[in-house]
């Protein structure tokens, strides 16, 4: 299980309001996970979890599953998609603060069929997925976190475009950044949450090395916070 905390919670908007990756290699060969949230670190609830898979036959250790019978399970997409995972669900739960929530936690699934062993979703259904995952990287692998509808930094606000630039999009060799003061810091981290690059004001950044893929800049001040979006595609 993994356990992560937010600085700035979770809230209860329009739609979902987070989501969860893993790193599978396929649409079908997928490593299975629950989702719980909190609001004060103690007390968890999970989202109502089903799976339809077949449970006559054990999924085998590279065996492919069908993600249009799983819902609210994380890893039920591939690499770079997210499973959505809306609050609302879990609405009227007196444990929860829905528009604060602190905490999310990971759990991975035991698909095993055997009933001493299994994982079970919420109807009682013993959940099938990859089994056994007697190797090193067996199991749900959580690459990220993701979230839609958070709660604003207190007493920070929402940094205004016209004070920063950040342009080519989508770059190539070259990546400017452009800002209205030198006191604006910022730093830059791939989607899997790596660090790029960190510096204050204007700069040209050789941006030739890295991976094509999606990057966010994250700007600061003492009074404001702003984030956007880079692509890098070398063709």
């Amino acid at each position: 299980r993994a356990t992560l905390e937010f600085e700035y919670p979770i809230k209860n908007g329009l739609g979902p309001d987070f989501a969860v990756f893993e790193n599978a290699f396929s649409d079908f060969f997928l490593e299975l996970a629950f989702v719980e949230v909190s609001s004060d670190g103690l007390n968890y609830v999970r989202f109502p979890a089903t799976s339809l898979t077949d449970t006559a036959t054990q999924v085998p250790s590279f065996g492919i599953l069908d993600p249009t019978l799983i819902n609210n399970l994380a890893g039920k997409f591939a690499a770079n998609y997210g499973v959505p995972f809306d609050l609302e669900e879990l609405k009227g739960n007196s444990n929860l603060d829905l528009e604060s929530i602190t905490h999310v936690r990971i759990i991975d699934v035991v698909g095993h069929t055997d009933a001493s062993y299994a994982s079970f979703d919420v109807n009682g259904r013993a959940i099938n997925d990859p089994w056994p995952t007697d190797f090193p990287s067996g199991g749900f692998d959580l690459d990220a976190v993701g979230v839609i509808h958070h709660v604003a930094p207190s007493g920070l606000e929402q940094l205004p475009k016209e004070k920063v630039s950040v342009f080519p999009i989508p770059a190539n060799d070259l990546l400017q950044i452009q800002v209205a003061s030198y006191d604006l810091k910022w730093q830059i981290y791939s989607v899997q949450g790596q660090l790029m690059e960190t510096g204050n004001g204007a700069r040209k950044l050789n941006c030739t090395d890295w991976p094509n893929g999606t990057y966010y800049i994250e700007f600061k001040t003492d009074d404001y916070r702003g984030h956007e979006k880079i692509i890098v595609a070398h063709y």
